[in-house]
């Protein structure tokens, strides 16, 4: 299936301070030159702060991890998971409707969509509230036709029962996940035939939906304000005392985004006006640094790799503040490492 980025797009994005520190987070967990394996957690990230995946989010992602913008767009393209066109700001409608769904009833599911959000798939309601699609197997065959809202399953649908799940979000509720008709998991239709003896001693939901009924979060998207990510190996132990104050603070603030290390105040370094008369080097050689930065470096007046490579302290402090949006890198990548060997033809 041919996947295009949405024919409207936004003029820019970036990631909130909550997400931008979570994504740095994210980054931190590989090992040098292996940033890049972040790129789907990045752009889920990035998903869920607007609601569907757009262009700028995905040039600022690959921007972030030093990738050049199409290998960015290849990973967002490929996965289905990303959404590449606006979604309902309630809800989007993930119907099921491969094998298993579509002999229990998928196309009937389909047509309240069509009926109830949109004649075609993809697009909005009238009220901006809803969007659907068709997809392939969600995994919950034993309880077909199902659907994914959000966060959560939502199995053993009927017409009705879908109509009037739909009726429930626009109205600002999060109706219980899983099986509509009451079945406890994936249990028989009739009930269970063997192991009845539990049954008297479980909880009134499964663990999944349980824990769904409890957070009741399903339809929000994350913000950054759930509990933080602890990254240890930064010198932030998950100690279970921390792990067990985070969890009991799930709105809590997600860290600021660590600043560089400086001896003295931020200094801006000295640039030039114009390349030399032998051209500029191609910044994007070191790592870190791709055709975005590397304009915004010739912007502030560094063409060559020698000039990088004499930053002091100070300087790399303040070109890592003015980076906007890539806060932090020049300093965790080592730009003026790579730059001092490139300058001496050790690369």
């Amino acid at each position: 299936m041919l996947r295009r980025l949405h024919h409207d797009q936004p003029a820019s994005f970036a990631f909130t301070p909550a997400n931008l520190a979570w994504a740095q987070g994210q980054i931190s967990k590989y090992p040098e030159g292996r940033q890049a394996s972040a790129i789907v957690a990045l752009l889920w990230r990035a998903q869920e702060q607007e609601g569907w995946l757009t262009r700028p989010a995905i040039e600022y992602v690959a921007g972030m991890l030093g990738l050049a913008y199409i290998r960015a767009l290849e990973v967002a393209t490929f996965y289905f998971m990303f959404q590449l066109q606006p979604v309902g700001s309630v809800a989007h409608i993930q119907i099921c409707g491969t094998t298993s769904c579509m002999i229990c009833g998928a196309e009937d599911l389909i047509k309240v969509c069509r009926e109830k959000i949109a004649p075609k798939a993809h697009m909005l309601s009238a009220d901006g509230k809803f969007s659907w699609e068709e997809v392939e197997c969600l995994g919950a065959c034993a309880n077909a036709p199902m659907a994914q809202i959000g966060k959560d399953y939502y199995e053993d649908l009927t017409a009705a029962s879908l109509s009037r799940i739909l009726d429930e979000m626009a109205e600002g509720r999060v109706p219980v996940a899983g099986s509509q008709t009451g079945r406890y998991a994936s249990e028989p239709l009739a009930g269970l035939t063997s192991l009845t003896e539990f049954e008297s001693g479980r909880t009134q939901y499964n663990g999944s939906v349980q824990r769904a009924v409890d957070v009741g979060d399903g339809l929000k998207r994350i913000d950054g304000t759930e509990v933080p990510l602890i990254t240890p190996w930064l010198g932030k132990p998950a100690t279970k005392a921390a792990v067990t104050k985070a969890a009991k603070a799930p709105a809590a603030k997600a860290p600021e985004p660590e600043k560089p290390a400086a001896t003295a105040a931020p200094t801006k370094p000295r640039g030039l006006k114009a390349p030399r008369k032998t051209g500029a080097d191609d910044l994007k050689i070191i790592k870190g640094i791709g055709p975005k930065l590397e304009a915004l470096l010739h912007s502030l007046g560094f063409f060559h790799f020698d000039q990088i490579a004499g930053w002091t302290g100070a300087e790399l402090a303040w070109v890592d503040e003015n980076l906007e949006g890539f806060k932090g890198r020049a300093v965790r990548e080592d730009w003026v490492g790579q730059a001092r060997a490139l300058a001496q033809g050790k690369a």
